[in-house]
């Protein structure tokens, strides 16, 4: 089973290939069933190395559920701090995150998260605020940004950032939680874009 490859927050590389091998049991056999012991028997050290890195079994899974969401925000940032054109950074986001939503891998973590989430509710909510409240926030600093310099109408910030990720993802995201359809082919994901970003516009666009 392929581990994550996106880009990573911390260099360490002792850290980062325990976070690895997490990632591959955590899939595997589930938050629960996977102990330290096996964590670290995959690793190839001592229990009391892995616990140099990460104090708990529920510290590690946190850390590896941040690492999950980085990439996302790294690009994020990179795409709005050049973006000037509101049509044009809309697009490339949208594109973005429906690539990453609706990917096999995020949907494995999903799918992992969500019902250690019944058991734990501070794992879900570290999902929820690293994941998709922290991609809104920052969608929603470039909205205010692009009302202030008149490219869209006054609007709330935070309202017009969550519809326009509910416009682009939600209807393929739900279909595929349900494993109704494959992954999206990019003409796909260029079409449900284009769809969101009109949509948009139409509410937000500049008189």
């Amino acid at each position: 089973m392929s581990v994550e490859t996106r880009p990573r927050l911390d260099r360490d590389s002792r850290r980062e290939a325990i976070l690895d091998v997490a990632a591959e049991a955590f899939m595997e056999v589930g938050y629960s069933a996977a102990s330290m012991s096996m964590i670290a028997a995959r690793v190839g050290g001592s229990k009391g190395t892995l616990y140099n890195y990460f104090k708990s079994k529920e510290e590690l899974f946190e850390a590896y559920i941040v690492r999950h969401c980085a990439w996302t925000h790294e690009t994020m940032n990179a795409l709005f701090s050049k973006a000037i054109d509101v049509r044009a950074a809309l697009t490339e986001l949208g594109r973005v995150l429906l690539r990453f939503v609706l990917s096999d891998l995020s949907l494995r973590n999903y799918i992992l998260v969500v019902p250690e989430a019944a058991r734990s509710p501070g794992v879900g909510r570290l999902l929820y605020e690293a994941g998709p409240l922290r991609g809104a926030a920052r969608l929603a600093e470039f909205i205010a940004w692009s009302a202030g310099e008149g490219r869209l109408r006054p609007c709330d910030p935070q309202v017009a950032a969550h519809q326009f990720i509910g416009l682009a993802q939600n209807r393929l995201w739900k279909a595929r939680l349900c494993n109704a359809i494959p992954e999206p082919t990019e003409a796909e994901i260029e079409t449900e874009v284009a769809a969101a970003v009109e949509t948009f516009m139409a509410a937000y666009g500049p008189v």
